[in-house]
């Protein structure tokens, strides 16, 4: 085990946006999950995405939400992928470059993502699985947003009312009767061996009649590469750092492993918990000095620490340099 698998944490706020409207105790069940409880700032963050699922069918079942994963991906829209991705796929010349650039930076939204095209008769079918997770229950609330994303990128070239002709679940699982009514051209297939929604093959080469501007394309062209523990942790503490860090027996419960594995592979890559914690802190800080002119009080305590004096203390011991210091060496002259 060497990473913990995230997603943005742009695909759990509409389950929690939708448990709070009706009324849940959405902070509370964060909290049980260890979840971030604070989501409405933090859609870029990253989330662990196996307890997300748990707080999905956990709110389902105590809530009585139908078809909860369905009902957050209707919530979600094509602006909602990441900036990288919604760049590629603007500057594709056709439906068939902006699917591949989908299935290239797919881990870019969930990082234990896998998504690839498979020819089938006159259609492209676009698979989507998450690695590492075959026979876990209740997956389907993961599988809807995994769909829902390839069906917007498809409507930005075929129209805003296509619909695919099948739409198939990995999971066990059969949308409701009524979910069903509001894709009436479209039939679902459960128990396959990926999920995966078809396009005809004569749509791929519909034109983008939008073309954006080139993003940079030559850097990270060959799209993200496996991440290790230490990067996986660099992008899933940030989204704590404003109310309490994890500890690293429940870090290492996330992962699926013990303490002692845990922290074994963290020296094994040359650090310790408590160390990692500080150099995420100090790289939080470190951008919003550069970056804003937050105050330096609201940076301390947006980071977990108490006051002003400890922030001071533990930024120098990285930098060198007081928080005040360090912003006017990088304020523009």
């Amino acid at each position: 085990m060497n990473r913990i698998p995230l997603t943005r944490a742009q695909f759990l706020l509409p389950f929690a946006q939708i448990h709070d409207e009706i009324g849940g105790p959405t902070e509370a069940l964060l909290a049980r999950f260890r979840l971030p409880t604070d989501l409405d700032d933090k859609a870029d963050h990253y989330v662990p995405i196996l307890p997300a699922i748990e707080f999905a069918q956990a709110a389902q079942r105590a809530q009585g939400i139908t078809d909860f994963g369905f009902q957050a991906a209707r919530r979600v829209e094509f602006c909602h992928l990441s900036e990288k991705l919604r760049a590629l796929i603007g500057h594709s010349s056709t439906l068939l470059t902006a699917l591949r650039h989908l299935c290239r930076w797919a881990p870019v939204e969930d990082t234990n993502l896998v998504m690839w095209l498979e020819r089938d008769a006159d259609c492209c079918r676009i698979c989507s699985r998450l690695d590492g997770t075959t026979g876990l229950l209740h997956l389907e609330h993961s599988q809807w947003l995994q769909i829902i994303f390839p069906v917007h990128i498809v409507r930005q070239f075929a129209g805003p009312n296509w619909s695919p002709a099948t739409i198939a679940f990995e999971a066990r699982y059969t949308p409701s009767s009524n979910t069903q009514a509001l894709w009436p051209n479209t039939r679902f297939l459960s128990s396959q061996n990926a999920s995966w929604i078809d396009v005809p093959l004569s749509l791929l080469s519909l034109p983008n009649l939008l073309l954006d501007a080139p993003p940079d394309l030559h850097k990270d062209e060959n799209g993200p590469t496996e991440i290790d523990l230490v990067a996986t942790l660099k992008l899933m503490l940030p989204a704590y750092l404003d109310q309490g860090l994890p500890t690293a027996a429940e870090v290492a419960e996330i992962a699926g492993i013990s303490s002692r594995t845990f922290q074994r592979q963290l020296v094994r890559l040359g650090h310790s918990y408590s160390s990692l914690v500080d150099i995420v802190r100090f790289e939080n800080a470190s951008r919003l000095l550069r970056e804003t002119d937050t105050k330096i009080i609201d940076i301390a305590l947006g980071i977990g620490y108490a006051d002003h004096a400890h922030f001071t203390r533990a930024f120098r011991r990285i930098s060198g340099a007081t928080p005040r210091e360090f912003r006017e060496q990088w304020r523009p002259r």
